[in-house]
């Protein structure tokens, strides 16, 4: 077993990197004056991963299958694990996203136990035909919830006017008819080719030693052969399918989402990444032009947001709040989109923009879950995260004006709008 510390020093933060003979990827960031531990268990494996070959022979899996499987592993011979963990005085939980899902604890006290309980659970799957039927009436209501979440509605309705054929454009929890076909088999398949060791990630923040963790593996895990899975995804098309969505429920103020549609041909670097937050920052952050007239005029409120949206053969930004009038919001970006471009970006403005996206960064080092989550993000990019810190501070200018070259284009976007009934 290999143990190597990862050194930053212009963070003045280090982790250690376990390669476990397991075939299992540690991290372990050891945090000075923590009381709290917060672990995250993951695999590359979200609701867009519906077709994939593991071990030579094609797989096509019903949609919903990742979140379905988040939920029965929970389950066990002897109970499920929630009531394992009553015990510990823990928090546990788990999530399903577009691209991963994670099984995770926070604790002050008991780590060792509940480390022992989340390495149990995920390594050890219980599925019956009596048991997946259940779920499907359990998750079915979970369904018909988020249809009624106006939030939920329009950014779906914005990813299904984005995207063509891309299976993001469906819901992490799928339909009520496609979990409807989920089998034991359907599981176990998916189980067996995407929650193998050697294709997974634990990451522990916190009040914890890296030796005791090693220890803990060595008892709790087994050695596994590795699979060979490919991931199959349709290329979407540049161009997005509509550029206005409507849709209707009880909302007092109208809700919007604005998607820029972006080039998904390849994986981001983490040089790209940063450009773009520091861009962002400048463009929509609550100190920028933009935003401030957005806010004199009242087109939004501090609802406002905006984020990057980027994964396996997917590429966008988004921008979303609360608005009388979105369409005026979304004339808006786009012009101060277009003027950036036009005039440049000053020395000044990115100067101040580049640093307080460094100061962003930085702080969230100091949350023991944003810290652990992050490391999970990166390392199944296939990306470094001081990598991607020490790219925010040598950015230039330069840099920046060309990352706004390459996207944001005005004419490829979808605007998703949830209006009163």
């Amino acid at each position: 077993m290999q143990i190597k510390e990862v050194v930053s020093q212009k963070l003045n933060e280090k982790y250690y990197e376990i390669e476990h003979p397991t075939g299992l990827r540690v991290f372990v960031w050891p945090k000075e004056g923590y009381n709290s531990t917060y672990a995250v268990f993951g695999t590359p494996f979200g609701s867009i991963y519906n077709h994939f070959t593991a071990q030579g022979k094609e797989i096509k899996v019903p949609d919903g299958i990742a979140h379905f499987l988040e939920h029965k592993l929970f389950e066990c011979e002897e109970g499920d694990a929630f009531t394992l963990y009553a015990s510990t005085g823990a928090n546990a939980n788990a999530y399903t996203s577009f691209d991963k899902t994670c099984y995770l604890f926070s604790c002050t006290d008991n780590f060792s136990r509940c480390l022992e309980i989340l390495l149990g659970f995920v390594t050890n799957p219980y599925f019956t035909k009596e048991t997946v039927q259940k779920e499907q009436g359990i998750i079915g209501q979970e369904i018909r919830m988020y249809d009624d979440s106006p939030d939920w509605r329009v950014m779906f309705n914005m990813l299904r006017g984005m995207y063509k054929v891309h299976p993001v454009r469906i819901d992490i929890a799928g339909t009520v008819e496609s979990i409807a076909q989920i089998t034991p088999e359907d599981l176990y398949a998916c189980y067996n080719s995407y929650y193998n060791l050697h294709n997974m990630a634990l990451t522990i923040v916190g009040k914890v030693d890296v030796n005791e963790v090693a220890e803990i593996c060595d008892r709790e895990l087994k050695p596994c052969a590795e699979v060979d899975v490919q991931s199959h995804f349709p290329t979407d098309p540049y161009e997005v399918s509509e550029h206005y969505v409507e849709d209707k429920l009880p909302v007092a103020v109208p809700i919007f989402n604005l998607g820029f549609k972006g080039d998904a041909s390849r994986r981001l670097s983490e040089q790209e990444i940063a450009y773009t937050d520091i861009l962002l920052f400048l463009l929509a952050s609550s100190t920028s032009p933009m935003y401030r007239e957005l806010m004199d005029t009242g087109l939004i409120n501090a609802s406002f947001s905006y984020e990057q949206f980027e994964g396996p053969g997917y590429n966008s930004i988004f921008f979303g709040g609360e608005s009388k009038d979105p369409k005026a919001v979304e004339a808006v970006i786009k012009k101060y989109i277009k003027k950036l471009r036009a005039e440049g970006i000053s020395p000044e403005d990115f100067e101040t923009a580049r640093r307080a996206t460094y100061g962003d960064a930085l702080s969230s080092l100091n949350s023991v879950d944003t810290t652990a989550n992050l490391t999970e993000d990166f390392f199944f990019s296939g990306r470094k995260l001081f990598d991607y810190f020490d790219a925010i501070a040598g950015a230039t200018v330069q840099d920046v004006e060309s990352r706004l070259k390459d996207i944001l284009d005005t004419d490829n976007t979808t605007l998703s709008v949830v209006v009163g009934e």
